[in-house]
């Protein structure tokens, strides 16, 4: 049976490995960061589907410098250990009731990222149906909780419904757009969505 290419390491998945982040996806926020410079040193970021926690630890190292906070909230438990000072980590649905109430304790918050993804079914209309939904779970988050000029990411499946999001992003940010960083699979069909300066 020929081996799938997910499961052979790439370079970013070696690079990673290498410099201690629990996955690849790392340098698609350092490239999101590099074109866009969605966090600055001393922000509170939220950190939706944060685990394994690749995005959660550059930002501690790398973004806001030790001088600010992360509120990390997934399903599953952080693969960081130990969990960085500036983390608080939250285990759960990010949009339930009991998780929001404790988002909305924290917040608000300068920028929220979100490289969240639902668990496939190798269906796409399926998958790219739910990754909407997870996308207009977020968005709907930022409304409440991002400050005015905070800066947003999300991950989406192409189509998902991008471009109905990306629509609704250019009514509430200054500028909004489409990324597919480099570290993305030539296989796969995510991509960013991004909300820079809330209105």
């Amino acid at each position: 049976m020929a081996k799938s290419k997910r499961n052979t390491a790439d370079s970013y998945t070696l690079k990673a490995r290498k410099e201690g982040y629990p996955a690849r996806s790392v340098y698609k926020l350092e490239e999101i960061q590099k074109i866009n410079h969605i966090i600055k040193p001393g922000d509170r970021v939220l950190d939706v589907g944060a685990a394994p926690g690749s995005w959660t630890l550059f930002t501690h190292r790398e973004l806001i410098k030790g001088q600010g906070q992360i509120i990390a909230v997934d399903l599953n438990p952080l693969g960081l250990n130990p969990i960085p000072p500036t983390v608080t980590e939250l285990i759960g649905d990010a949009f339930s009731k009991e998780i929001r109430d404790q988002l909305i304790a924290m917040g608000p918050y300068d920028a929220i990222i979100s490289d969240a993804a639902p668990k496939t079914s190798g269906i796409r209309t399926v998958d790219t149906f739910r990754s909407e939904w997870l996308a207009e779970q977020v968005v709907l988050l930022a409304d409440e909780q991002l400050k005015k000029h905070g800066n947003l990411v999300i991950k989406i499946f192409q189509g998902g419904g991008q471009q109905e999001v990306l629509h609704s992003l250019r009514k509430k940010y200054a500028k909004a757009k489409t990324i597919k960083p480099k570290a993305c699979r030539s296989d796969s069909f995510e991509l960013y969505l991004i909300g820079l300066d809330k209105k």
